[in-house]
């Protein structure tokens, strides 16, 4: 079968031994040959009493649905779609990249055709790096795009258009202070809340990248409406880049003390704690999540939340030697930090209650992780040698394997 240029292999068992067409509904006569439900009904019903394939006398005209065959015909179906669809999106673009003049032609004209001049200068801005360098150093570009982000508020195409060039050109602005208006906050703020995954993707990178101290990473959070926003991006549900991409503007902006405060006001721990239980969630994302939960746990309100919450300890144990080095060293400082730092109690008996944690921390003494990371092991050996001298004297070092931290 052909489908303009893309060529699909239909499979033999999949086509109706008498329409020669994929089956939609397969069903099976008692011979064990199996039809398209449309055929062999019209083949019964016309008085026929034999099977079409092998014209053995039918002892029951009876048909049963093949649901097996049936899946695995949805399944390849659902694939040769994909396929369809990437092979559109590997398409060669009609858009043709306008030259350098063209650009400030129509960087001019932005109010007058905007839509076109927009996909325009993405296209430029996403051909090369020289281009990208011409965009951002191009007189009075930024102060256009500003000007018609103010005006362009209500229709999101163009505004995740703006957010686009932004994102290209963002490691290329020398002066980002404009981006950290609040018309520029208010236009990422829209892009999160309506936009398209894509688009939310390239806001969050584009905020991460004005993150750049103390008062742009307050400004941010300051901005009404965005930090609950990023907080809402985190959930479970939701395209794991865009979790991930969340997970990584967070920690950004999250170094002054009253951010904390706010996303632990917003419930960012429990949100934190639901992507550590999901047992599919990929290295980098546990990775993050940790990372943002390890500066949550220097903060007094963090580190109460939890202390409180014996699964999210029992979660964060759980993570220690079995994802990453970068994972195991942020879960033993978070350990650390409530249990030893700040020792508080309750915390310390949920470690110390769960099931392998003394064995991994002794695994962590012997391997090869940081020195802090030992360190902080040793400290939290201590724990289960208070409570759990019993465990201590049955663990056998000859039978443990040893696992790189």
């Amino acid at each position: 079968m052909r489908k303009d240029d893309l060529y699909i292999t239909i499979p033999s068992f999949f086509r109706c031994p008498i329409s020669l067409d994929v089956m939609k509904s397969p069903v099976s006569l008692c011979t064990g040959v199996t039809y398209d439900r449309a055929s062999i009904q019209r083949w019964l019903d016309s008085g026929n009493n034999t099977c079409p394939a092998t014209m053995q006398v039918l002892q029951s005209k009876e048909i049963v649905p093949n649901r097996n065959l049936q899946r695995l015909i949805q399944m390849w179906s659902d694939s040769v779609a994909r396929r369809q669809v990437d092979a559109e999106s590997a398409a060669p673009s009609s858009v043709v990249v306008p030259s350098q003049d063209h650009v400030k032609l129509l960087v001019k004209q932005l109010d007058k055709n905007c839509s076109s001049s927009l996909a325009k200068i993405v296209c430029f801005a996403g051909e090369s790096e020289e281009n990208r360098e011409f965009l951002a150093r191009m007189d009075g570009f930024l102060n256009a795009v500003f000007d018609f982000m103010r005006n362009a508020e209500s229709d999101i195409k163009l505004i995740e258009q703006v957010v686009s060039i932004l994102d290209l050109i963002q490691s290329k602005i020398q002066d980002k202070k404009p981006l950290l208006e609040s018309n520029c906050l208010s236009t990422i703020l829209v892009v999160l809340q309506r936009g398209t995954s894509d688009s939310q993707i390239q806001s969050l990178r584009l905020l991460e990248s004005i993150a750049i101290d103390g008062e742009s990473k307050l400004k941010i959070a300051e901005k009404e409406g965005l930090l609950l926003e990023l907080v809402n991006s985190l959930s479970k549900e939701k395209d794991e880049r865009l979790i991930e991409a969340s997970l990584s503007c967070l920690s950004a902006i999250t170094k002054p003390k009253r951010v904390k405060t706010k996303l632990i006001q917003y419930r960012t721990i429990p949100e934190l704690k639901n992507l550590l239980s999901e047992p599919n969630m990929s290295v980098s994302i546990i990775e993050k999540s940790l990372k943002l939960l390890e500066t949550l746990s220097f903060c007094k309100e963090g580190r109460v939340e939890i202390r409180h919450d014996s699964k999210l300890l029992q979660a964060i144990v759980q993570k220690v030697l079995k994802v990453s080095s970068k994972a195991t060293e942020h879960a033993v400082t978070v350990l650390w930090s409530v249990c030893c730092l700040f020792r508080e109690e309750k915390a310390q008996e949920a470690v110390v209650g769960c099931s392998n944690g003394m064995t991994k921390f002794l695994l962590l003494m012997q391997s090869d992780c940081s020195s802090a990371t030992r360190q902080m092991s040793a400290d939290l050996l201590k724990l289960f040698r208070v409570n759990s001298n019993s465990c201590l004297s049955s663990y056998d070092t000859k039978t443990t394997h040893i696992m790189p931290c």
